[in-house]
């Protein structure tokens, strides 16, 4: 079965299991294929030979991404893998993985893959830091954990975990989204940038891919805000 499936044109995404808290939460990597074959992994996920061949496939892996804080177990290993791809880290990873050696810090500055793709920092919840991007060809936003969506066909301890932390089912946010909130001004700011991409549809690392009406569905989530 391919580890990777098509999400739009020049996008793809592969899907491995991940538990949290004891409940089955599983991870996805977004795989973004640029100008002249250049690759851009985007959350990667554990490199196992499967994997790697498929990816091989697209083209050539340049751009490795750990977009925020806690998504970054398996760069080093693609890294290690792919010596000649330049590795970008959110804010604040570099203290917190300091074995990595990383080509570029993410910011607001345009990145080495723009015009075709576009990223900018989520400001107010500095445990995170998440940068996002987006896609203006597929109209794709590509987030790591600002939201999730997990539906009914999920195992009870995931909907039971969730339900607990405030967000069982269907897109949303959840109560740590608000405790990592630590400047709701730089958030409510930040928010607003991102509804001023186009975007229609939302990948995320947790949950199912919204395919439309992710702009209406984000700002919903983070109405709290």
């Amino acid at each position: 079965m391919p580890r990777l499936s098509p999400i739009a044109p020049e996008l793809w995404r592969a899907e491995q299991a991940l538990r949290y808290a004891g409940a089955e939460v599983g991870a996805r990597m977004t795989v973004v294929r640029l100008s002249g074959g250049r690759l851009l992994l985007h959350s990667p996920l554990r490199p196992d030979a499967e994997l790697r061949a498929e990816v091989d496939a697209l083209g050539s892996v340049t751009y490795l991404v750990a977009p925020n804080c806690y998504h970054h177990l398996f760069v080093g290993a693609w890294a290690e893998a792919y010596p000649a791809a330049q590795l970008f880290v959110a804010p604040g990873l570099p203290k917190k993985r300091p074995d990595l050696q990383f080509s570029g810090l993410l910011s607001d500055a345009a990145g080495p893959w723009s015009p075709e793709l576009e990223h900018r920092c989520w400001r107010g919840a500095p445990l995170m830091n998440e940068v996002h991007f987006f896609h203006p060809a597929s109209r794709t936003l590509i987030v790591t954990d600002a939201v999730h969506n997990f539906g009914p066909e999920r195992p009870t301890s995931t909907r039971l975990l969730f339900a607990l932390l405030g967000g069982s089912e269907g897109f949303r946010t959840t109560l740590l989204d608000r405790l990592v909130t630590r400047d709701r001004r730089a958030a409510r700011d930040s928010l607003a940038r991102l509804l001023e991409w186009d975007f229609d549809r939302v990948v995320m690392a947790h949950g199912e891919v919204l395919e439309s009406g992710a702009k209406a569905a984000f700002a919903a989530a983070y109405a709290w805000l």
